[in-house]
């Protein structure tokens, strides 16, 4: 079991990163499970810090890609270079080639830049004229999107955003954690180098063990029940929510979510999962995932919110039949 190095990991990155502790969680969530994060949150939240510092810490290649709108698809995955020197073409493999890729305002480029790094996430391979590269292991996308500024911007279509495991809301840091911010930032003297924890084998072996976390049947049942309240809301009592409901959420919801809560229970020292974990994770891995109508903008209703009513309404059974 790794949990005691898990633990030294976020207490590496921690000196370095302060009051980011959800952040760092569900980051990790992310990479022990193979699925990539969407994280949303105004600027100066340290996204772009905490990212970097935990790809040092488990010793993970890092890139950085600020998405702008004159960026291209070859920007990112790389393009064919004529040498002169042979006369022949060669391939330049763009920053996409790492294993941990922070996509910085993914929204603020256009569809082609868009499709090629969410092509790269769900197939693990690039295609570079005709010759084809495997990414290496693990391989996690960090996109980041900035909720308040939306002008000029090309917002993620659901069918791309359903593609991440979860989408995390990044709060403000409580006042003691900017207090300690504002200190150590004050210090132009400032500096803390964190050690590397992780090998990626240790990632390797962690995602073997995760996977061998045991979740109850009636577990089970709860996740489907829980995504079937976002589909037919009416069948489940929720009939204030239904009217703000236009599409629930996918059959990737019920798989990230056993995923997460596996993760969890594993983080937690346990090999069995309980409700509380599913309910901890609910929110990020079902809120991108509900698609509101207009009334529910109208009534400043977001998803975010039902999700909590789901959780509140929706009871854990533990004998049902599937029908």
């Amino acid at each position: 079991m790794h949990q005691e190095k898990i633990a030294e990991v976020i207490q590496e990155v921690k000196k370095v990163v302060v009051g980011q502790d959800k952040m760092v969680n569900r980051l990790l969530i992310g990479l022990f499970t193979n699925g990539h994060i969407l994280l949303e949150g105004v600027p100066g939240l340290a996204k772009t810090l905490t990212v970097n510092t935990l790809a040092k810490v488990l010793h993970l290649n890092f890139n950085r890609i600020q998405f702008t709108p004159d960026l291209l698809p070859s920007d990112l995955i790389g393009t064919m270079i004529y040498n002169q020197q042979t006369a022949n073409f060669e391939v330049k493999k763009g920053p996409i080639f790492a294993n941990v890729i922070l996509a910085d305002e993914v929204n603020r480029s256009p569809a082609k830049v868009q499709s090629a790094l969410l092509e790269a996430m769900q197939e693990k391979q690039v295609t570079i004229g005709e010759t084809t590269f495997a990414l290496d292991r693990p391989f996690l996308v960090l996109a980041t999107q900035n909720p308040v500024d939306q002008e000029g911007t090309y917002p993620l279509p659901e069918a791309q955003v359903d593609r991440f495991m979860m989408k995390v809301h990044i709060d403000y840091p409580s006042k003691a954690d900017e207090m300690e911010v504002m200190r150590r930032m004050s210090n132009m003297q400032y500096t803390s180098e964190v050690r590397p924890i992780l090998s990626k084998q240790d990632i390797f072996d962690i995602r073997n063990q995760i996977n061998a976390v045991n979740i109850a049947e009636p577990l089970e049942h709860y996740i489907i029940e829980l995504v079937f309240a976002t589909r037919f809301p009416q069948q489940y009592g929720l009939k204030d929510e239904a009217k703000y409901i236009m599409f629930g959420v996918s059959p990737r919801a019920s798989i990230n979510l056993n995923l997460a809560a596996k993760a969890v229970a594993y983080m937690d020292g346990r090999d069995y999962v309980l409700p509380e974990d599913i309910k901890e994770i609910a929110e990020d891995v079902l809120n991108h995932r509900i698609l509101l109508n207009y009334e529910a903008e109208a009534d400043n209703v977001n998803t975010r919110s039902l999700v909590k009513t789901l959780l509140e309404k929706v009871p854990i059974n533990k004998s049902v039949t599937l029908k």
